[in-house]
């Protein structure tokens, strides 16, 4: 049987992210075909074939995304080998034997209902209440971009502790940094991430400190810093950030949940799939529309649906997924577009939309495989059309999106348009953080003091009813 391992940085007591591999015993196989929608599918190495799956541990190690070299569960990100991307290995026949839809449905609200399809061994003694989001229906803005009554959906991420997606991820690291033994728990981040991070912390009792671009929306540094984190603003891109960040998680030996943690970390990207098809009554939609900043949310979606597949819980079926991403830092949209495999960086973004302004996105080539594989795309959607999203969606639906957010809507609509999502296809829209975050957004390209019926903020009028029919108020 395979046993969990880890190594010791003697300074902090806490594995290093650089700690040499442990041997596991498991087989290097290359990945099996696909079982899930449309997506990658991991070769699950056995345990022990003679141990009653509903008895084996479900958690089987991690393995190279590139190269399939298997490596002992621990806080790495790279293979040591070829420097590819290192990602959670599970024994889905283990999985399959111990979860069940009845399981989970009494289960209590949140992420942790789906124990048995995440990477960690129990649910954690603290840590904030995270997910079980509504997935609303959404049939006034549905009606506006041509879709037939009933067939959008919302996953609505705005309402989770901190306000975005990113409380889901750090959720999963968190409870591994613990596991772990880190007492510091970090991120580098273009926002949400940094209020996610600085939350978990405070919640179960760790020191928070982030690394955010120096020019970032202040509501997001304001965020962070009300939890008591410690905020770090650098003169640089994300990229620029998440270099230095690979370099203190080493240094220091700290728990960077988008570094040393990121193979936990991005599984609960899953979490979003899990509940999604629960809510539509276990069964899939005909297409997923999300915001790509790194790539990760996007496939690991995807993955999410695919594991659903594989542990007995719904139906197999193709969905096509949709990723958007701002003009002015779109990589993988604009590979898309072209035709291309290859993605080219974006040294210097220029967007309002600075949640997704990664110039170098990780996963993006997988993401870019994605969309072709099931039929999809991926949209480059201008500011404008983000501004402009963001207040159709809050005037028809009552949600307020951040700039994420409304790059998802404008990319939906640009899909509708040019025909790739049909009237009578059902679609879930994944809405990922909250627009108090970036307030100012809403009103790029709209002119000042513009305003009428149709809403929009009116110039100062006196107290009277002249004055407010004079305004062209008055019906």
């Amino acid at each position: 049987m395979t046993t969990e391992t880890t190594t010791t940085d003697e300074r902090s007591q806490a594995p290093s992210m650089m700690a040499a591999p442990v041997a596991t015993g498991l087989a290097v196989v290359p990945p099996a075909p696909p079982v899930g929608p449309g997506v990658e599918s991991e070769s699950d190495d056995k345990i022990d074939d003679e141990v009653d799956p509903a008895r084996r541990p479900r958690i089987v190690g991690l393995r190279c995304r590139s190269c399939f070299r298997p490596e002992a569960v621990g806080p790495s990100f790279v293979c040591p080998a070829c420097f590819g991307p290192l990602e959670v290995v599970y024994d889905r026949e283990a999985i399959r034997a111990q979860v069940s839809r009845a399981a989970i449905e009494a289960r209590a609200p949140g992420i942790w209902r789906y124990l048995e399809l995440l990477p960690v061994d129990e649910v954690p003694a603290r840590g904030l209440a995270v997910g079980s989001t509504p997935l609303l229906r959404a049939d006034r803005l549905g009606a506006e971009l041509g879709l037939a009554p009933g067939r959008l959906r919302l996953k609505d991420d705005t309402r989770n502790p901190t306000l975005s997606f990113k409380d889901r991820v750090v959720a999963i690291a968190a409870a591994r940094a613990v596991a772990f033994g880190f007492d510091t728990l970090a991120c580098a981040s273009t926002g949400n991430l940094a209020g996610a991070t600085a939350a978990a912390a405070a919640a179960i009792g760790l020191r928070a400190v982030v690394f955010v671009p120096a020019d970032l929306e202040p509501a997001k540094i304001d965020h962070a810093l009300s939890y008591g984190a410690t905020v770090v603003p650098v003169r640089g891109t994300y990229d620029e950030i998440n270099r230095l960040s690979l370099e203190i998680a080493d240094e220091e030996g700290w728990a960077f949940v988008n570094v040393n943690l990121r193979p936990f970390y991005a599984e609960g990207s899953k979490t979003l799939a899990f509940e999604a098809a629960e809510q539509l009554g276990w069964r899939l939609p005909d297409v997923v529309v999300a915001p790509i900043a790194s790539g990760s949310l996007f496939t690991k979606v995807a993955r999410g649906f695919e594991d659903l597949v594989a542990a007995g819980l719904v139906e197999d079926r193709l969905v096509r997924f949709i990723g958007a991403q701002a003009e002015g830092c779109s990589p993988v949209a604009q590979a898309f577009a072209t035709g291309s495999d290859d993605i080219r960086p974006v040294r210097a973004p220029d967007t309002i939309v600075r949640s997704l302004a990664i110039g170098s996105p990780a996963d993006g080539r997988y993401a870019l495989a994605l969309a072709r594989r099931t039929g999809g795309s991926i949209e480059a959607v201008p500011d404008e059309a983000t501004s402009a999203a963001i207040r159709r969606l809050g005037r028809t639906e009552g949600v307020f999106a951040e700039t994420a957010g409304g790059v998802t809507v404008a990319g939906l609509e640009q899909a509708v348009r040019r025909g790739l999502i049909g009237p009578d296809d059902e679609v879930v829209a994944l809405i990922t953080g909250n627009g108090v975050k970036t307030p100012d957004a809403k009103w790029f390209g709209v002119e000042p003091g513009a305003g009428s019926q149709s809403g929009g903020l009116v110039p100062p009028i006196e107290p009277s009813y002249a004055a407010f029919s004079a305004a062209g108020l008055a019906e």
